[in-house]
C-alpha cells in the first residue's frame, strides 16, 4: 500500500513529535509544518530546531510557515481587545480556529495534502470530535469553535494515550529523549509570566482605581481594572471587610472593579453569543463547561437568531463575560459559544 500523505503541525514538543511517529508508524507519510506564530525569535528557533530534529529522524519534510500576521490579528489582538474591554477571553479557542484549523489547513491545500494532523489530547471519528482517554490533558475544550467542516479532515493520534504513554514512548528513541524531558510549554504561547506584561505594551494597565460594593458605594482600591478576572480576592483593598470579597465585576470603562461575597459570584443563566454547533439543534440538554479546568454541570440551551440561552441545574461560580460555554452530551463534542454575563454589576 503506497504512503498517504498528512500535513503535521510540529511544534519542537513532546506530543507532536509522538503524534508525527505514530502516523508513521501507520502507514501515513507524515509532512511537518512548524508555524511561527508570534515574534519571539530566540523562541522559534530553539523549538524549530527541535521539529527539525523529529523531522531529520523520521525522514520528513518540513515547512516553516510564518504566521505572524494572521496570528496577531486574529489571536494576539483579539487577546488585548478583550482585556482592554474587561472582558476575559480564550486566545486558543480562537488560535484553533483561526489559526492551527484555519491557516494550517489552507497550507495542506497549496501542498494538495487532504488530512491534517496535530498533537492535541482529544479523539475524532471523522464527524464528531469527542473528549480524550486522558482526561487531565483532554483538549476538546478549545476546539469548540472550529468551523463544523473541517473535522473530517483531522487526525488526532493521541486521543487514545495517556500523556505519560507518550512521554515514555519518546523517552525510548535517543532523538527524542530530550524533547520527552522538556518542561511543558505554558497554555498561552506568546505569554511567558502574568498577562498584564502583554498588556503593558499596548496601554496603562497600573492605575489606581476604585472599588465598589454591589450599591455603588466605594469600599477600597485597586491597582488597575487589568490586573482583575471574575472570582478573584486578592490585590485589592476593601475598607472594614471582616470576610473575604472577590471580584464581582469589572467597569472598565471607568477603571473600577465591583466586589462581594462569594455567595455573589454564583450564577444559574447566563446569554451566548458567537454560538458553534456541530448539529442543527434549537434546544438541548447537555453537560456544560465554562472554563477549561472546570467540571462540566447539567445545563438546557436553546439557540435563537440573537444568540442562546442557558439555565444551569447547579449555579457555578466565578462565570466570566468572555470566556467560553462548551457543550457535550457524555464523551462528545457538541459546540460552544461565547459568554455574556446575565448579571451586571458594574
Amino acid at each position: 500500500m503506497s504512503a498517504r500523505k498528512v500535513l503535521v503541525g510540529l511544534s519542537g514538543g513532546v506530543d507532536s513529535a509522538v503524534a508525527s511517529l505514530l502516523l508513521s508508524r501507520e502507514g501515513w507519510e507524515p509532512v511537518g509544518v512548524y508555524m511561527k506564530l508570534h515574534d519571539n525569535d530566540s523562541y522559534h528557533e530553539e523549538n524549530f530546531a527541535k521539529a527539525k530534529q523529529v523531522a531529520d529522524y523520521l525522514g520528513m519534510q518540513l515547512h516553516f510557515l510564518d504566521l505572524s500576521g494572521e496570528f496577531r490579528k486574529e489571536v494576539y489582538d483579539y487577546f488585548v481587545d478583550s482585556y482592554r474591554r474587561g472582558l476575559t477571553p480564550n486566545p486558543c479557542v480562537i488560535c484553533n480556529r483561526e489559526i492551527k484549523f484555519g491557516e494550517m489547513l489552507r497550507f495542506a491545500d497549496t501542498l494538495g495534502i487532504e488530512k491534517v494532523a496535530t498533537g492535541h489530547y482529544l479523539r475524532s471519528d471523522g464527524k464528531y470530535i469527542y473528549r480524550a482517554l486522558d482526561k487531565e490533558k483532554d483538549q476538546s475544550y478549545f476546539l469548540a469553535e472550529v468551523k463544523p467542516g473541517v473535522i473530517g479532515r483531522l487526525l488526532f493520534p493521541l486521543g487514545e494515550l495517556r500523556k505519560s504513554e507518550v512521554v515514555e514512548m519518546a523517552e525510548e528513541i535517543e532523538p527524542l529523549r530530550n524533547i520527552a524531558r522538556q518542561k511543558e510549554s505554558s497554555e498561552i504561547c506568546f505569554v511567558d509570566g502574568d498577562y498584564t506584561e502583554i498588556l503593558a505594551k499596548h496601554m496603562p494597565v497600573d492605575m489606581e482605581g476604585e472599588v465598589l460594593d454591589t450599591a455603588g458605594e466605594v469600599v477600597g482600591t485597586h491597582k488597575g481594572y487589568m490586573h482583575y478576572t471574575i472570582g478573584k480576592r486578592r490585590g485589592f483593598t476593601v475598607r472594614g471587610a471582616h470576610e473575604p470579597h472577590y471580584v464581582l465585576g469589572l467597569d472598565a470603562r471607568n477603571n473600577r472593579i465591583i466586589v462581594g461575597r462569594r455567595e455573589l459570584l454564583a450564577e444559574s443563566e447566563f446569554r451566548l453569543r458567537n454560538i458553534n454547533l456541530f448539529d442543527d439543534m434549537e434546544s438541548f440538554e447537555c453537560m456544560l463547561k465554562v472554563r477549561y479546568r472546570t467540571e462540566a454541570v447539567k445545563a438546557s440551551v436553546r439557540i435563537g437568531p440573537e444568540g442562546g440561552s442557558v439555565r444551569l441545574h447547579s449555579p457555578v461560580f466565578g462565570l466570566a463575560e468572555g470566556q467560553f460555554a462548551v457543550f457535550y452530551d457524555q464523551e462528545r463534542l457538541l459546540g460552544g459559544g461565547e459568554i455574556v454575563k446575565r448579571r451586571d454589576f458594574a
